[in-house]
C-alpha cells in the first residue's frame, strides 16, 4: 500500500535529533508501504547511523520484529558487542514493553522517539520501566521530535485499516 505521505524530509546539513528522527519516519513509511505498523528506528553512534529498521512482524511473522529490536541487533553486529552504552536510538514512537526492555538491557545511551504511547508506552507514556529501582541501566530520554509527522503516520494508517 502506497503511503499517501510521501513526505521525505531533505537532508540537513546539521546532524541534530531532528535529522536522525527524519531518518526513523522515512523508515515508518517504508512499513507502512508493506502494510506493516509504520514504526521506524534508528541507531546513532558518534553522529552516524549504524543501524536502520522499520516494523516487520507481519513479513516476517516474528511478533519480535520490531523496528527497535531489529535495529538493536544491527547495531551490536556493527560494533561488535551487546553493550551500545555509546549509542543514541530514534524512533518515532515511544517503545514497548519488549522494546523498552531491550534498549536496557542492551544499555543504549539516549532514547528519543517522536511520540508518547499511554496504552504501551514503557519508558513515560503508559509506565516507565526507569522506574524500576533494581535496574542497572538508565538511558537518557528526549521524547517529540518530529512528534506531529510521527503520529500522524500511524493515525492516518490505522483509519485506513478501520475503514477497510
Amino acid at each position: 500500500m502506497e503511503c499517501p505521505l510521501k513526505k521525505r524530509f531533505p537532508s540537513q546539513l546539521r546532524k541534530d535529533d531532528a535529522f536522525f528522527m527524519a531518518h526513523a519516519y522515512n523508515e515508518a513509511i517504508d512499513a507502512y508501504e508493506e502494510d506493516e505498523i509504520p514504526i521506524g528506528a534508528v541507531i546513532v553512534h558518534e553522529k552516524q547511523i549504524i543501524a536502520s529498521a522499520h516494523n516487520r512482524v507481519a513479513i516476517l511473522k516474528d511478533p519480535t520484529a520490531h523496528a527497535e529490536i531489529l535495529a538493536i541487533t544491527q547495531a551490536a553486529q556493527k560494533i561488535g558487542d551487546w553493550r551500545l552504552n555509546e549509542t543514541k536510538l530514534y524512533v518515532t514512537k515511544e517503545p514497548c514493553p519488549m522494546c523498552s526492555g531491550a534498549a536496557i538491557m542492551s544499555r543504549i545511551g539516549e532514547v528519543i522517539y517522536g511520540f508518547s504511547d499511554p496504552k504501551m508506552g514503557c519508558l513515560g507514556g503508559a509506565i516507565s520501566l526507569l522506574e524500576i529501582p533494581e535496574i542497572n541501566h538508565r538511558p537518557a530520554i528526549k521524547t517529540d521530535i518530529l512528534k506531529d509527522e510521527c503520529h500522524h503516520i500511524i493515525r492516518l494508517f490505522f483509519e485506513i485499516k478501520r475503514k477497510n
